[in-house]
């Protein structure tokens, strides 16, 4: 009896297979959706060394005009959007127009709304940890825990979040 691996059809002679290359966790490694982009393919020209970039380009602002802007940035954001905030000593999160950032100690990503399948909340019934979940559509979660003062402020942290979500986030 004869045993066979693989496709059954055997591509045609006249049309060679093309392949792209394929990108994500299974090759490599460092990727983490919402966190890392995938590695940029090595191209055959080096990058000039003397070439002035974003990061080197020198902007004066005096420091009076960036307290005028950070003024200006009341609760309500830059564009006028309800945002959410909630920090303890090492977690924070922030949702507002641009997305919903998370951090934890040094660790940080960044969704923005089109990545996000879904956002869940849950209140312990005892203690004093309120844990948000960013679900994204490839079937990822991130989760992350801020600690309360007190556990009123878990209604207060919900409601916010609402507001947010019903404001910028948009159900597939």
């Amino acid at each position: 009896m004869e045993q066979r691996i693989g496709a059954s059809s055997k591509p045609s002679k006249a049309e060679p297979l093309k392949a792209e290359p394929v990108t994500g966790a299974g090759f490599d490694p460092a990727f983490i959706p919402g966190i890392t982009a995938p590695a940029k393919a090595v191209s055959g020209e080096p990058e000039p060394q003397d070439a002035v970039g974003p990061e080197d380009a020198k902007v004066s602002e005096t420091p009076a005009a960036a307290e005028d802007v950070t003024e200006s940035v009341d609760e309500e954001g830059p564009a006028g959007g309800p945002v959410f905030e909630a920090a303890d000593r090492r977690a924070k999160i922030v949702a507002d127009r641009k997305g919903v950032r998370l951090s934890l100690d040094e660790e940080s990503c960044e969704f923005r709304w089109d990545e996000i399948a879904a956002v869940e909340t849950e209140s312990p019934r005892f203690g004093k940890r309120f844990t948000i979940t960013v679900h994204t559509p490839d079937r990822r979660w991130y989760p992350i825990e801020i600690e309360a003062a007190a556990r009123a402020r878990f209604q207060e942290w919900d409601e916010q979040l609402d507001a947010v979500l019903d404001a910028y986030f948009e159900e597939a």
